[in-house]
């Protein structure tokens, strides 16, 4: 019976770590940021772990070109990439905290 109580005071210690450590790690992601381009350079995107738009800076010839559906398809390329890396951050660090538990997706 003793050893019963023990070993769930140990398991909650636990708990309350992975949930301390995982609120650290997530607070040091959001101010993390990604850079990314799409186009050769044409556009480079710089989004934060809250996945924020920091900084859009786009190419004066790719304007010049006129070409809005192309700026359209390369602003969307380089959000698309930047959102797809701090998740892909996200997971990894997730998953070095929970020692591949294998938790549902969205958890933390």
């Amino acid at each position: 019976m003793f050893g019963n109580k023990a070993q769930m005071a140990g398991m909650m210690k636990k708990v309350k770590k992975m949930q301390e450590d995982m609120q650290r790690m997530q607070e040091e992601l959001k101010s993390k940021t990604t850079e990314v381009s799409a186009g050769g350079g044409a556009i480079r995107l710089v989004m934060n772990g809250e996945k924020q738009i920091q900084e859009l800076k786009i190419d004066p010839s790719v304007l010049e070109a006129g070409d809005a559906e192309m700026l359209e398809d390369l602003v969307t390329a380089a959000v698309n990439e930047a959102v797809r890396k701090i998740e892909d951050a996200t997971a990894q660090e997730v998953n070095k905290l929970t020692g591949g538990m294998g938790l549902p997706p969205g958890l933390f």
